[in-house]
C-alpha cells in the first residue's frame, strides 16, 4: 500500500534554490540530484510524484501543492511531450486556493520553473518526463532490455 519516497531537502540558507538542469524520458536532474520518473519540485524539497500520465493529475495528486506553507503562488505542470488539457474542476479548485496553474509540455515547464524561481517567485512544479526529446541529462542510463 505504501511506497518508498526519497526526499532531498535543500539547505534553508542556500541561495541556490532548486534548478532543473536537465531531463530525459527516465527522469530529471535537479540541483545536482537525479530523480527517476515524475517528480514534485517544491521550494525546499524534491519528491517523486506518483502520477503515470496527465490523466492521473487530480485534486488528490495536487493536494501536496495546496498544503505547502508558505503557500506557493504558481504551480507549473509539465505534462510530457506536449501540452495536455486538465479537467477544468481541478484548475478551478487550485485557483480557489490562490494558486495559479501553468500547464505546459515538460521542456517548457522546466524553463518556466527555472525562470520563475530566478525571479524569487514562490513556485513549485509537477513534472512528468517527456518520452521524446532529451536535454542535458547524461546521469540517467538508458534502459536495457
Amino acid at each position: 500500500m505504501y511506497q518508498r519516497t526519497r526526499v532531498t531537502v535543500l539547505q534553508p540558507e542556500s541561495p541556490n534554490v532548486a534548478f532543473i538542469e536537465g531531463y530525459s524520458g527516465r527522469g530529471f536532474s535537479i540541483s545536482g540530484n537525479v530523480v527517476v520518473g515524475p517528480c514534485a519540485v517544491l521550494p525546499r524539497a524534491i519528491l517523486q510524484w506518483n502520477v503515470g500520465s496527465h490523466r492521473d493529475i487530480s485534486l488528490q495528486s495536487l493536494a501536496l501543492f495546496r498544503l505547502l506553507e508558505p503557500r506557493i503562488e504558481i504551480l507549473v505542470l509539465g505534462t510530457g511531450d506536449r501540452v495536455e488539457q486538465l479537467h477544468s474542476a481541478v484548475l478551478r479548485q487550485m485557483r480557489l486556493c490562490g494558486i495559479a496553474v501553468e500547464v505546459q509540455d515538460t521542456p517548457n515547464a522546466c524553463a518556466t520553473f527555472n525562470f520563475l524561481t530566478s525571479e524569487k517567485r514562490l513556485t513549485a512544479a509537477g513534472l512528468i518526463p517527456p518520452r521524446g526529446a532529451y536535454a542535458g541529462l547524461t546521469a540517467l542510463p538508458a534502459a536495457t532490455d
